[in-house]
């Protein structure tokens, strides 16, 4: 049984969302050549216990980090180590909390430094397909609808979309339904109510849409190893329109990144 939330718990989840965008704005400074992951991860852990949340990924079926931060073919999951940031790399941040008994969670994928024009088109797709996804996200519609607006746009520009992972619904629980693949037909899936919070995130190669698992079980990545892409906000679906309560304002509003 899908549930549309109250606007009590929306106003829970806006909080959690919040924390998580200024959170990735604060990571969004930090990534440069020269820096690690690992260094990526202490500053959203820190950031996040500052705001009074916990990071909800830390634990969370075993995950052993704060943040998941993919390099370049890592899809997702990405463990955050010692690797050192190149020149040219792209990193995706994936952070989430929980702050009173709510859970939120956003992704953004940052280039380091100069990319490649082909890698910047990544980018630029994949962040204006969430955009798309969005935009589809209305009451009366359907999950389809939303798939169908993401795949349909990257697909128009050569790129591919991860169809093993998808989006998915937020509450008390990080992950709850519906499932929000970046894929589907128009007309087809769950119907969107009014008041249904969700994460929209999707996924997208530069090269085939094939995908396999690290053998540490948690990363996922691209099985060309082309690089992948990867920005989620979260929404609640209004009539008419869908209300953002995450955003990418911490990150780029400051200029220093623009698509």
């Amino acid at each position: 049984m899908i549930k549309p939330k109250t606007e009590e718990e929306i106003a829970l989840l806006r909080e959690n969302a919040l924390i998580v965008s200024k959170t990735l704005g604060e990571v969004g400074k930090a990534v440069a050549p020269g820096v690690t992951t690992a260094e990526l991860c202490k500053l959203a852990d820190t950031c996040i216990r500052d705001h009074g949340a916990i990071p909800s990924f830390l634990g969370f079926e075993g995950f052993p980090a704060a943040i998941c931060a993919s390099v370049n073919d890592v899809v997702v999951h990405g463990f955050p180590s010692d690797y050192v940031l190149q020149e040219g790399d792209i990193v995706t941040t994936d952070i989430g909390t929980l702050y009173k008994g709510y859970n939120g969670d956003s992704a953004y994928t940052f280039p380091v430094g100069e990319v490649d024009a082909k890698t910047q088109k990544l980018l630029d797709v994949t962040k204006a397909s969430l955009y798309k996804g969005i935009e589809a996200a209305v009451a009366g519609a359907r999950v389809g609808d939303i798939g169908y607006a993401v795949q349909s746009y990257v697909e128009s520009f050569g790129f591919s979309v991860v169809r093993e992972l998808e989006g998915h619904g937020i509450g008390r629980e990080m992950h709850e339904n519906p499932g929000v693949p970046n894929y589907g037909r128009r007309g087809h899936g769950p119907r969107l109510m009014d008041g249904m919070v969700i994460c929209i995130e999707p996924m997208v190669n530069a090269g085939g849409r094939g995908v396999y698992l690290d053998k540490n079980q948690w990363a996922v990545h691209t099985a060309d190893r082309s690089n992948s892409a990867h920005f989620e906000l979260t929404v609640v679906v209004r009539k008419g329109h869908a209300e953002q309560l995450s955003t990418f304002d911490f990150i780029e509003k400051d200029g220093k990144i623009k698509f």
